[in-house]
């Protein structure tokens, strides 16, 4: 029982671990493109 115990909070460990070590080196940034659309506008009408 405490072999499986043990298990568990190894492979918690590492997960947690791998997870933090994801966030700071994958690279999580979104792509950016610039987007223009032309807008008229019914001024004095």
């Amino acid at each position: 029982m405490i072999r499986i115990l043990k298990l568990v909070a190894t492979l918690a460990v590492l997960g947690f671990a791998g997870l933090v070590g994801y966030a700071y080196l994958g690279d999580m940034s979104p792509a950016r493109q610039d987007i223009s659309q032309p807008v008229s506008l019914n001024v004095g009408g």
